[in-house]
């Protein structure tokens, strides 16, 4: 059945400002590190300091191998590194909120604070100009009305059950605010939107677009060890799972997750695809 496209109109009065645009910049200013939010090093059971490179790979760097990249690829990669793109979607307040959203979801507290990932404005670009990844569910109305439908809620839910906006919460109670959105149990107080979209769907449809943002990065790449582009000179190791020669090795450290955290590994994940049957073969396909 063909779908029809819903622009939400309206905003609530605490998200509506006037349309304006601004950098990364403005959004990962230097903001003191709460030690409460830092990972914790196992071996001295102290918070993790920030730092330029986190990651099992000190000293790679996914940029120095941009010489044997063709010019196409390293212009695209230089331009994610050099040019932020401006916040044009998000309104100013709900920038504001949907900043604290993507901190929650991919916390960044163990970079410093030139080496941040600009997760927001890359998600603001995609929302802009309306890229989609090809596909809607059915029970969805499109990204772009999606994600104002969510804020809404979350700040609805906070003033229902906190009697104050979600940027004035503590981040442990918006930390439980929103793992109860990942639950697919969100609290009382937006639920004529929640009827529009299931919790899990939209929180399918954020986080995914947080880690694709941010695996896109090359600064990602050095923190998981990504040799980045395989083009034109491609990769000549395929068997045995040994690096390339311009790759270094792994070296690994113990840390558990910060005491703020809410969210628990070893719970059953509520997956946007969880309501439906698998096709097709198992593993990676």
């Amino acid at each position: 059945m063909p779908r029809r496209q819903r622009h939400w109109a309206g905003r609530p009065p605490y998200l509506e400002r006037p349309h304006f645009q601004f950098s990364s910049a403005t959004l990962n200013g230097a903001r003191p590190v709460n030690p409460e939010r830092l990972p914790i090093d196992l071996r001295t059971g102290a918070p993790m300091r920030s730092r330029s490179q986190p990651g099992y790979y000190p000293g790679y760097c996914t940029l120095s191998q941009q010489k044997f990249w063709d010019a196409a690829t390293r212009e695209t990669i230089r331009k994610r590194v050099e040019e932020t793109p401006p916040i044009r979607f998000f309104t100013p307040g709900e920038a504001r909120l949907m900043e604290i959203l993507c901190e929650h979801m991919m916390p960044q507290n163990d970079r410093d604070a030139a080496h941040k990932i600009p997760v927001l404005p890359f998600i603001d670009e995609r929302l802009f100009h309306k890229k989609t990844p090809g596909y809607r569910f059915e029970d969805m109305p499109p990204d772009w009305d999606a994600y104002r439908l969510g804020l809404q809620a979350i700040e609805q839910m906070s003033r229902a059950n906190h009697g104050r906006g979600f940027l004035e919460l503590s981040w442990r109670e918006q930390d439980e605010l929103l793992k109860l959105i990942h639950d697919g149990k969100p609290m009382p107080g937006a639920e004529e939107i929640w009827k529009r979209m299931p919790p899990h769907r939209y929180w399918g449809l954020v986080i995914q677009d947080c880690v694709e943002m941010y695996y896109s990065h090359p600064f990602a790449w050095d923190e998981i060890g990504f040799g980045g582009p395989a083009y034109p000179r491609a990769y000549i190791r395929l068997e045995g799972g040994e690096p390339e020669p311009w790759e270094v090795d792994e070296k690994r450290y113990e840390w558990k997750a910060p005491p703020s955290c809410v969210s628990d590994p070893v719970e059953p994940e509520i997956a946007t695809h969880k309501f439906h049957p698998p096709h097709g073969q198992g593993g990676t396909h």
